[in-house]
């Protein structure tokens, strides 16, 4: 009965963003894509601040994937609006690579604040073609918020384990499906249509530890969590690293 009722929900909600759909298909719905980065940017502070506790845990050993020089090449994928580089090390090199051009603004903003970082280039890419950034080039790979909007989440992983050196890691902090038994997750699939659009292709109903299992990654540390004060809708959430 629970499953019918979510079936038709979600129909219904389908019916409703058909504007949105045709806007998609007109070229339209581009206006937003230029205007997400300035939102994104926004709700940035706040969820960092939800979050700072958790993000404080996530990386508190990255340094340990530095060379024996003490350099460390860190490459973030969909790094929007640069909301992680105060968590990174003193020092490291970190290559911005998202498929949004429209974030630059707001992330130059970001790297002047943090000055601990070095800026080697932002690229415009896609997680799932990231073709110009060479083969086992990178330390650590980071990726945030991202692997739920992606068309592809598993040949993102396949990218991640090329640009990767032996040994280098994968940190990732993203939200989840929830237990099927809950009310968020019959919320989550009947309201993902509409946050979708709103979300900039954000889906909220995907089982990326599935991806990560997956992946081909020789070790894997992976964590779920309720993330603390966030919107129910991706409350549950995953955490953790992969080494190559």
């Amino acid at each position: 009965m629970k499953s019918c009722l979510m079936k038709s929900c979600r129909l219904l909600c389908l019916v409703l963003t058909l504007p949105l759909h045709l806007m998609e298909i007109t070229g339209l719905y581009g206006m937003y894509k230029r205007l997400f980065p300035l939102l994104a940017y926004n709700i940035t502070f706040s969820y960092n601040d939800k979050m700072h506790e958790i993000k404080r845990e996530l990386f508190r050993n990255v340094s340990r994937f530095a060379n024996t020089d003490g350099t460390l090449r860190l490459m973030e994928i969909g790094c929007g609006s640069g909301a992680n580089f105060k968590y990174y090390p003193y020092g490291c090199t970190v290559i911005c690579t998202d498929p949004n051009p429209h974030f630059k603004k707001y992330l130059q903003m970001s790297m002047d604040a943090n000055t601990h970082l070095t800026y080697d280039s932002f690229k415009v890419a896609r997680g799932e073609d990231m073709k110009e950034v060479k083969d086992e080039s990178v330390d650590v790979v980071v990726c945030t918020l991202v692997l739920c909007s992606v068309n592809n989440p598993l040949q993102v992983l396949h990218e991640v384990r090329r640009v990767l050196r032996p040994g280098g890691a994968f940190y990732f902090l993203e939200h989840v499906v929830h237990d099927p038994s809950s009310w968020t997750y019959f919320f989550q699939h009947v309201l993902e249509p509409l946050w979708y659009y709103l979300g900039d292709g954000c889906m909220i109903t995907r089982t990326t530890w599935k991806d990560l299992e997956a992946a081909g990654f020789s070790e894997l540390n992976l964590k779920h969590i309720e993330a603390p004060k966030v919107s129910r809708m991706i409350r549950p959430h995953i955490m953790g690293y992969s080494i190559k």
